[in-house]
């Protein structure tokens, strides 16, 4: 079985197992009460069960199984520490945010416990070690604080934008697939990462596969969510896997200087551009407000777009279409021509300018007939 296959076997695992898991999670979910009721805040209109992160996990786990059979990862589990550390540090923040779902928690109590969980990640050796700085011609190598330092933001900032992006049905997930996608692509085609083995396409594969497969049993409408189990570990796994992937390259990328300056900086916050956009609005959204930053309010980017008059799964394509063509671009700046890429996102903009302008219309006609 040559390794295309193997990681497709791996995939293919985390997605069959999350199908499977998923509805028994949810029975369990309703059993212990873990259900989200209907409410002010929420735009769902009937008791869903939560917790269904504990199914995400479980794929994961399932995939992890396999893959250690496939030679083409052996010398992932051989050589580096990674996967433990990712497990370790998954299976806590699991813990944590069932513990949320189930019995509620502070802001700051679930803060402290993002922040453990990133040290974990630390402490096994999952880091960013090196940076390119193209204005220096140079690697910058990280001292063993501001890798600590770098490496516990960066992912603890990854759980929280999934986290706040996770309010409409299918939301959340797909966007993390599309994260992961890009990122994958980017690791499998660049062959600049060196010849060092990483956990992280092995990672990527099956957060993509656990992500489609929640989403048969989470798209709108769902008859499951993921709960802060499952956002914020998928933030987590999504944080590690591109620590694991991108960080401990020592080579500079090709492409010249922007595209060197991208990898190690740029692709982690544009592949999920829109939930880090929405999450830094919110923050000053309610700082502006004199709110707390963990108050909840129905003014996320989501909301927006329903209030328009999108309806729940258009507001969720659109934010897949954005975060799709974010995230490419982002690994296209390294792996394509300029006049290419330029290409690409002007057909690509232009196609969402036309796809706006037209519902304008749509409306306003719309809403003459009623008049």
């Amino acid at each position: 079985m040559d390794a295309a296959a193997q990681y497709l076997l791996v995939g293919t695992v985390a997605f069959g197992a999350v199908v499977l898991a998923t509805p028994v999670v949810g029975l369990l979910a309703r059993r212990a009460g873990a259900v989200a009721a209907p409410g002010e805040r929420h735009v769902h209109k009937v008791a869903t069960p939560t917790l269904g992160g504990l199914a995400l996990l479980a794929g994961v786990l399932a995939a992890l199984g396999v893959a250690s059979s496939q030679p083409v990862f052996d010398e992932v589990f051989a050589r580096t520490t990674d996967p433990e550390a990712i497990v370790l540090a998954s299976l806590f923040v699991a813990l944590l945010g069932a513990l949320d779902d189930t019995r509620g928690m502070s802001a700051p109590a679930k803060l402290a416990g993002q922040i453990f969980s990133a040290g974990v990640l630390v402490l096994n050796g999952v880091t960013l070690r090196y940076m390119w700085a193209p204005w220096l011609d140079s690697t910058i190598v990280l001292g063993s604080n501001d890798q600590a330092v770098v490496t516990i933001i960066g992912v603890v900032a990854m759980m929280n934008a999934v986290n706040l992006i996770d309010g409409l049905d299918g939301l959340a997930a797909g966007v993390v697939a599309i994260a992961a996608g890009a990122l994958l692509v980017y690791t499998l085609m660049a062959s600049e990462l060196g010849d060092v083995p990483t956990a992280g396409p092995l990672f990527l594969v099956a957060i993509l596969g656990v992500c489609l497969g929640f989403l048969v049993h989470n798209f709108n409408p769902a008859s499951i969510f993921m709960g802060d189990t499952g956002s914020m570990l998928l933030g987590l796994l999504l944080g590690a896997a591109g620590v694991s992937a991108i960080g401990g390259s020592f080579q500079p990328p090709s492409g010249g200087a922007f595209a060197a300056f991208s990898v190690p900086v740029l692709i982690p916050v544009l592949v999920l551009a829109i939930p880090f956009i929405d999450t830094i609005s919110t923050i000053v959204r309610r700082m502006v407000k004199g709110r707390a930053i963990f108050s909840p309010d129905k003014q996320h980017l989501h909301h927006r777009l329903l209030e328009i008059g999108h309806s729940h799964r258009r507001a969720v394509l659109i934010i897949y279409y954005w975060s799709a063509l974010l995230a490419f671009a982002a690994v296209g700046v390294s792996l394509l021509e300029p006049a290419v890429l330029g290409a690409v996102l002007g057909a690509g903009v232009g196609l969402a300018a036309l796809a706006s302008i037209t519902f304008r219309i749509r409306r306003r006609v719309r809403e003459l007939r009623v008049r």
